[in-house]
């Protein structure tokens, strides 16, 4: 499948959401894009994603407004709010920030819900490139239960996929290279949209650019996994994942589940890193306006998860606002070399709230996660052999960035309540 070449390794970059929800404008994207191409571009980060709603010209906040009149084209397609994104008058749409973005040796995303705009199907306006029309494609009993912006597409109609290749023709003509569709990885009305799902990738596959395709929400699932590969460069394990020590706790049995699945160009979701600045125009979610309510120890956790599952990394905060420890979480070399360039990835073992997880990585070394995901301190080990280890080993600290010695027969740590430990481990006597 030639789309799993579109992202080599798992997605690295900065999402509007978790910060700024339905509201984020030009200059706030503009913004976290500098920021990111001289922070943290180096590091790997690259995609910039504009989230939902930046068609809606009265949003405001993290908060949906039912039935708002959205700004679209004269084919259906919705297109930029002017009054948030003035690079897009005269017609131009996303071209001129995608421009800027790609300028800074970026690469440039957007959200999109699946379907049609409702108020396309209301004026029965027309489809490039098909005689059909909005009302002629559109499955209206087919729609979403948290925002009223579209209905679904009966895959089956005339102009069904000649609506979704105007959409991503027009996307590849604004330089788009990452799309996250929402509304289609599951759904707590119809299950997954397989039908619209083939649709999004012929069009993609005929629009003549590499866009890497991400889906929402979650969690989806896993009787499709085949299926979800087949189409999708990501897609989420996870409903949206906020900064509460639940939901992290949740996420290692979903990684368990999924792990099988985590190939090269097909990468299952943990969602957003609920780190730094969140919340700044929150009205319904939780926490308001706040900085992450992570502990430093469970953000480390979460990196850690994140990387050695290989999930994609895509920060939630408004990244101009981070603090040196922020920083530091996402410009750790020697992690994100496990979270890009690790194969192999597993679980270990998982008794009770002990948790363990290895990957192998080039030169024969061996990367092992070690969690204490109970709520007080305790002894997390495990053996050499069980690791398939059977000669002394050199141990790093990969978080610390320190050398711990040597060891002939296990590792045995004590790890505080909610923290883990990032270890790589190289047989005596060859260079890592």
């Amino acid at each position: 499948m030639k789309h799993q070449t579109f992202a080599l390794t798992p997605p690295m970059g900065w999402n509007s959401w978790d910060c700024y929800g339905a509201s984020v404008t030009e200059a706030e994207v503009k913004g976290n894009a500098e920021y990111l191409a001289r922070n943290l571009k180096k590091f790997g980060w690259e995609y910039i994603v504009v989230d939902i709603q930046w068609y809606e010209p009265t949003a405001n906040s993290s908060r949906y407004h039912p039935f708002a009149s959205l700004t679209m084209d004269s084919y259906s397609r919705l297109i930029p709010a002017e009054n948030r994104f003035p690079s897009a008058k005269d017609g131009q749409g996303f071209k001129p920030l995608g421009d800027f973005i790609h300028e800074l040796g970026l690469k440039f995303g957007i959200h999109i819900m699946r379907g049609i705009p409702r108020q396309a199907v209301h004026q029965n306006a027309a489809i490039l490139g098909s005689e059909a029309r909005a009302r002629d494609i559109a499955h209206t009993n087919s729609i979403c239960p948290w925002n009223t912006d579209m209905y679904g597409i009966d895959a089956s109609k005339e102009g069904a996929q000649e609506y979704y290749n105007s959409l991503f023709n027009l996307y590849a003509e604004w330089g788009v290279d990452f799309v996250k569709v929402d509304d289609i990885a599951a759904s707590k009305l119809y299950d997954t949209h397989l039908e619209e799902l083939t649709l999004i990738r012929h069009a993609i596959d005929q629009c003549g650019r590499k866009i890497v395709l991400s889906l929402s929400p979650g969690p989806a699932p896993l009787q499709y996994a085949e299926e979800l590969k087949a189409a999708a460069n990501m897609w989420r394990m996870t409903d949206d994942f906020w900064d509460q020590w639940d939901l992290l706790y949740n996420m290692f049995e979903r990684c368990e589940k999924w792990e099988k699945h985590v190939e090269t160009g097909s990468w299952p979701d943990c969602d957003m890193l609920p780190l730094g600045h969140l919340g700044i125009r929150s009205v319904d979610g939780p926490g308001g306006d706040r900085w992450t309510r992570f502990t430093k120890e469970e953000q480390v956790t979460m990196m850690t998860l994140w990387s050695i599952f290989r999930s994609p990394l895509m920060f939630g905060g408004e990244l101009r606002d981070n603090d040196d420890w922020t920083l530091s979480l996402l410009t750790n070399e020697e992690v994100l070399n496990v979270h890009k360039f690790s194969h192999s990835n597993r679980l270990v073992y998982r008794k009770g709230d002990q948790v363990v997880w290895m990957a192998k990585g080039d030169r024969q070394a061996t990367y092992v996660a070690l969690f204490n995901i109970s709520d007080s301190p305790s002894n997390v080990s495990v053996s050499l052999e069980r690791l398939g280890l059977f000669k002394k080993q050199q141990v790093r600290n990969l978080w610390s960035k320190e050398d711990l010695g040597t060891i002939e027969d296990k590792l045995d740590f004590s790890i505080d309540a909610h923290s883990s430990m990032l270890l790589q481990l190289n047989t005596i006597g060859i260079a890592d």
